[in-house]
């Protein structure tokens, strides 16, 4: 592909101008003539038929027609003031109208001139009319008409810039014009043969202006092939070039501190949980820089594994260290780790932003002589004054909370050789996706939970109902349980947000007022956020409220209901997300979904499903059909510009793992693609990847 070309900036094609490139880039993301290029509709209009005013029947969809108009004629007075253009075509007439921009309409079209007019025409008092069409001069039949009318997803700003979807759709037919002659094949001919694929050339033409269904369909295929291919190219690149780069420490001994951990253990594990710790042992005695992801649903059991690894490092001699991204979660993980280690007799040290400070002196003095073993923190642990002796493994929890920077720094914390670095994440991400947002890492499932679990029961109570939520929590409370109350984070009004959260707490108080009732909320300074939050999690509070979500990993065993109000306004996972806080304890627990009766069909949908399954990655893959799937850049925080912008991991899965294998394929013949066949790949790879940072050696 002509590169120079290509990446030529917007504001040089005809009709943008610096306000437009501006909005462009604001907005979408876009930059140069390759981005505008890919930059896809979301739905087609049928113009392939120029229909006779004669032929209009009751209600129809949006049509084309062809002819000029007679005459204008101004109706109402006021508000109900309107344009009228009365338009024909020889067989018929039909009243077009507009409400605004009058004086400019009226000098816009000529009478007796003819035009392409289209839109939805309506049957009212005897007489079809348009409101608002899209007229075109005659002469431009070949932009607007014959096939498919594209549909561009916008935005107001964009709008106000004076880019609505018809002009996007002009500029779209100067640019494609203005490429034609530089858009060459991005795929090998042995692949294209093989996966049965149109050519890039003519993808790119009819993904824009298809003129037949099935014209469409194969561009929609070939661009989704692409994106899903070079991503796949490029992670496993990504992954192969780590691991020859970056050597490991070895760490193959199994000593005292694992041994006395599981002897110690009053129940077994997993065999989801062993199989993890297996591979995370393989990992650490390959001579490579373990770079692993665990994933597994609420209450798996990650922190446990992540503890054997950590003494994995003990045992051999090193350091080990687990951030993560709030003083909450550090101080749970502090505590479960205390717990767990107690027996054996290993110390713990705690480094967060509110360390005392002579406490934080002695735990920097131990963890450079290597007196202190395993540290628990925050972003605290990213200090240059922490140095550690020999720091073997890092675990990152949540880590999609902390960014790329942040990460690096905890990976720089090594000697020569960097640490092994494991990462937990209680987000469950669909088999497909992970394989296209995760692919240059190794990613370990715990998909089990611990034995003596029990399913939290879910249940949907109507808003008018709200009498027997407090009857229900009553008998909880009664029994000595606590209860999470949320409210939904209202994004259009943090006022109206607080409200809610204020009108709940009235509430609640009148109901319970022989109840502790604590809330949180993003206004709240940290010291009294973690001063209710305390108060909750010593059981000195029984109900806590809060506007945002709970923080992830707070582990209360002995909550056992979360009440969700406003339900409907919280995606899939988030839910999921939210009834992981309770059912951590030899309870029963319970969550309670409270919405209106007015429900749209994906929220009732939504609503269903969180009844129906407790498993988080049947619910993340619901989800994801859900909601569609939107760029990979900001799940993923890694600096590499993955983004999709026709593919979908959840619709799209066959092709995902169809590409990942010939990608493999490719990669194991030739890795760095130095084949003259595989030239065209590689000089691809870097015109989508131009000057992008690499981060794959810090997850």
């Amino acid at each position: 592909m002509a590169k120079d070309f290509l990446l030529t900036p917007l504001t040089y094609l005809p009709g943008v101008g610096p306000r437009r490139a501006k909005a462009l880039a604001e907005e979408l993301d876009l930059y140069t003539y390759l981005d505008l290029l890919h930059y896809f509709p979301t739905k087609y209009v049928d113009r392939s038929r120029i229909y006779q005013i004669r032929e209009l029947r009751g209600e129809m969809p949006h049509v084309e027609l062809k002819g000029y108009i007679r005459d204008f004629k101004e109706v109402g007075e006021g508000r109900k003031k309107r344009l009228v253009a009365y338009f024909t075509d020889g067989t018929g007439t039909i009243e077009l109208v507009w409400f605004r921009s009058m004086p400019y309409i009226r000098q816009r079209y000529i009478p007796g001139q003819w035009y392409l007019v289209f839109g939805k025409p309506v049957f009212f008092n005897g007489a079809y009319s348009i409101s608002h069409p899209e007229i075109d001069e005659e002469s431009k039949a070949a932009q607007v008409s014959g096939g498919l009318m594209p549909v561009y997803p916008l935005t107001e700003k964009l709008t106000r810039a004076g880019l609505n979807s018809r002009q996007m759709r002009q500029l779209l037919y100067v640019l494609k014009e203005a490429c034609v002659p530089h858009i060459t094949e991005t795929l090998t001919p042995e692949i294209i043969e093989r996966a049965r694929l149109m050519s890039y050339a003519e993808a790119i033409e009819q993904i824009h202006f298809p003129v037949t269904k099935e014209g469409l369909e194969a561009a929609r295929r070939r661009l989704k092939f692409d994106e899903l291919f070079f991503i796949q190219l490029r992670l496993l690149g990504m992954k192969r070039d780590r691991k020859a780069a970056s050597p490991g420490l070895l760490l193959p001994r199994v000593g005292d501190a694992i041994r006395g951990l599981y002897e110690s253990l009053p129940f077994d594990l997993t065999d989801a949980q062993k199989r993890v710790i297996r591979e995370i042992q393989a990992d650490v005695i390959s001579g490579r820089q373990m770079n692993r992801l665990i994933q597994g649903d609420v209450g798996s059991g990650k922190t446990l594994v992540a503890l054997f690894s950590m003494l994995l490092s003990v045992d051999n001699g090193y350091q080990a260290c687990m951030m993560a991204p709030t003083e909450i979660l550090a101080r749970q993980h502090y505590a479960s780790l205390c717990e767990y280690l107690a027996p054996l007799g290993i110390e713990v040290g705690l480094l967060i932003g509110s360390t005392k400070k002579k406490e934080r002196t002695r735990l920097l003095a131990d963890l450079s002589t290597g007196a202190l073993k395993i540290i628990v923190g925050t972003h605290a642990l990213l200090e240059p004054v922490v140095q550690f002796a020999h720091l073997g493994l890092a675990v990152i929890d949540e880590q999609h909370r902390f960014g790329v920077v942040q990460r690096s720094g905890l990976w720089q914390k090594g000697e020569q050789i960097h640490p092994h670095i494991l990462i937990m994440s209680a987000t469950p991400i669909p088999r497909t996706l992970a394989m296209t947002l995760y692919g240059d890492l190794d990613i370990s499932v715990i998909d089990e939970l611990p034995p003596g679990r029990k399913p939290i029961e879910t249940y949907h109570q109507s808003e008018s109902e709200m009498y027997r939520v407090y009857q229900f929590l009553e008998r909880q409370l009664e029994e000595g349980r606590q209860a999470y109350v949320v409210f939904p984070m209202i994004e259009e009004s943090e006022e109206e947000s607080m409200r809610t959260l204020d009108e709940g707490f009235r509430r609640y108080s009148e109901h319970f007022a022989h109840r502790k009732i604590v809330r949180v909320h993003g206004k709240m300074k940290p010291d009294e956020k973690d001063e209710a939050m305390r108060s909750f999690v010593s059981g000195e509070a029984q109900i806590l409220l809060a506007t945002t979500v709970i923080e992830v990993g707070v582990n209360v065993p002995n909550a056992s209901v979360m009440v969700i109000e406003g339900a409907n306004r919280f995606g899939l996972s988030q839910l999921h997300q939210l009834r992981g806080r309770v059912g951590r304890g030899a309870s029963q627990s319970y969550c309670i979904l409270v919405t209106g009766k007015d429900l749209g069909e994906d929220a009732k949908r939504r609503i269903a499903i969180m009844v129906e399954t407790n498993d988080g990655f049947v619910i993340a893959e619901e989800d994801m059909r859900l909601r569609g799937f939107g760029e990979i850049d900001g799940t993923r925080q890694s600096g590499q510009q993955l983004s999709l912008r026709i593919a979908n991991p959840a619709l799209d899965g066959a092709m995902v793992q169809y590409t990942r294998t010939l990608a493999e394929e490719i990669l194991s013949e030739d890795p760095d693609l130095q084949l003259p066949k595989n030239e065209i790949l590689r000089h691809r790879l870097h015109e989508i990847y131009y000057e992008r940072p690499s981060w794959s050696q810090i997850s």
